[in-house]
């Protein structure tokens, strides 16, 4: 699965970086489908920051990771 995960990763931070800011994987819970990132750069400080983490993050490591249950900040 973490593999799986930070494929996604590589495929979102285009995105972010476009913006000054980036992502990167924190831990993966497997059994709960946990996963934890940290918005770093001009995402860490940006008062948008929830928003790109549940519909932009979350949503895509959701959409490509089976088990994945949840994306928090970390």
């Amino acid at each position: 699965m973490k593999k799986d995960i930070e494929k996604v990763i590589e495929q979102i931070k285009p995105m972010l970086e476009a913006d000054g800011g980036s992502v990167e994987l924190v831990s993966v819970d497997e059994t709960k489908g946990v996963v934890t990132v940290k918005l770093t750069g001009a995402c860490g400080c940006c008062p948008h920051a929830a928003m790109t983490l549940k519909h932009m993050v979350e949503k895509k490591i959701k959409e490509e990771v089976p088990g994945v249950k949840e994306v928090l900040a970390g």
